[in-house]
């Protein structure tokens, strides 16, 4: 098997190449890597596959479900679900991997309805994190030109949407939100190892104490970031200072679920005037293991 170059290697192979290529053939070449959807689809490639490393090295460091014992609330909220519930990250497993999984008996899709009989129903799986797919689908199909821009992820938990935002997006600054200090540590150690540290930054704190940065923010992204992880109170408490801190003209919120489905059962009402929801086209295709209907939690919003 071949060894992958590395930058200078690979520098060094296209100059080369470059260099033997018949004159007036080497414009139309040119032409065609500055264009090509042929090299689009290439370096797209190349993007999911560091988003894979980063996966494959986080997996190796979390338990199977990807939540820390810490965790508290989020395991009592799932055993309140009314069928039983189970957090597969999708962040670190895809399909293929989520079947392999049960085959080996770490995960199961069902549970028993009865003890010790054949009953049996499907378990509900639930992710606290975009999958790659859905993470290309956000950055390259839901948000605009993100240049220039800064984005905030709240409750960015394993990173998944700060690195998507790296490889997908010219964001100027991607900013992670994180209450755990043992997730800040995990983000940081692969910021540091995969040199994405000059657009990301991830800080240890809670949202409601970040009004200066949020009246900054172009972009507020929060998937699942309350429901699992506070109390009604607690999530009241959050909703009412972003909402009155992020709102800045024109900038855009990205949620899953929409806000009336996090609101609703807090009975707290949306603030009058706060934001409108944006279309979004879900009728995009991005492979066989994308979901269309976890496409269609994602809601995008701008502020008025």
């Amino acid at each position: 098997m071949s060894l992958k170059m590395n930058f200078l290697e690979a520098k060094s192979e296209v100059k080369q190449l470059l260099s033997k290529v018949n004159p007036p053939e080497l414009h139309k070449l040119l032409n065609w890597m500055r264009n090509s959807d042929e090299l689009d689809e290439l370096l797209s490639d190349n993007k999911k596959v560091i988003l894979r490393n980063i996966s494959d090295e986080l997996r190796v460091r979390l338990p199977a479900d990807a939540m820390l014992p810490s965790e508290t609330t989020a395991y009592s909220k799932m055993q309140q679900r009314p069928r039983p519930t189970l957090h597969v990250d999708s962040f670190l497993y895809d399909e293929d991997q989520v079947d392999s999984l049960c085959e080996e008996g770490t995960f199961s899709r069902s549970y028993c309805l009865t003890c010790g009989s054949h009953r049996t129903a499907p378990l509900d799986f639930i992710s606290h994190s975009f999958s790659v797919s859905e993470l290309q689908f956000l950055f390259e199909s839901v948000l605009p030109d993100l240049s220039g821009r800064t984005l905030v992820d709240v409750g960015s938990r394993l990173g998944a949407v700060l690195y998507g935002g790296y490889v997908f997006s010219s964001a100027s600054q991607l900013i992670g939100l994180e209450l755990s200090g043992e997730f800040v540590e995990l983000q940081n150690d692969v910021l540091q190892k995969y040199k994405l540290t000059d657009r990301i930054k991830v800080l240890h704190t809670d949202v409601c104490l970040q009004d200066v940065l949020l009246q900054n923010t172009d972009v507020l992204i929060m998937n699942n970031v309350f429901e699992f992880f506070m109390e009604p109170s607690e999530q009241v408490r959050a909703w009412r200072f972003i909402m009155e801190n992020f709102r800045k003209k024109g900038s855009v919120l990205v949620t899953v679920p929409s806000l009336q489905e996090s609101l609703n059962p807090l009975q707290e009402a949306l603030q009058p005037g706060w934001v409108e929801e944006l279309p979004v086209n879900y009728d995009v295709y991005l492979g066989r293991d994308t979901d269309p209907d976890d496409l269609r939690q994602i809601h995008l919003y701008r502020v008025v």
